[in-house]
């Protein structure tokens, strides 16, 4: 069998209803997740491409959050109405999608601008 050739990372981490980072999954459902195999699927890339949910990302400022390898391409905020843009543009023509994506300023900083202030 045929290795992957991209890897879809869908954050599906629970927080506290309330809580100053925001949560990827308040439902608990992995609806968004659901909607990227299903994507995926009627893409004809089941074989070629693994949507996998994810614990913490540790992006909770940016939720839902979605991280596409081999290219590392983080996106935030991504909704359900984002998904067949994503799996159209990116997962399938190679070209991701920049009004989503997340800069290199927010991903693994302490100085986000999304990130909640110290109070």
């Amino acid at each position: 069998m045929a290795s992957f050739e991209r890897h879809l990372f869908i954050c599906t981490n629970q927080r506290e209803p309330g809580s100053a980072r925001g949560c990827c999954a308040p439902d608990g459902k992995g609806e968004l997740q659901r909607l990227f195999k299903e994507a995926i699927g009627a893409a004809g890339l089941k074989a070629a491409v693994r949507a996998n949910k994810a614990g913490c990302l540790d992006q909770c400022e940016h939720g839902p959050t979605v991280v596409v390898y081999p290219e590392a391409v983080w996106y935030g905020f991504v909704q359900p109405e984002d998904v067949a843009e994503i799996v159209r543009e990116h997962v399938a023509l190679g070209r991701p999608v920049e009004r989503l994506r997340l800069g290199e300023t927010c991903v693994n900083t302490a100085s986000c601008p999304h990130k909640p202030r110290p109070q």
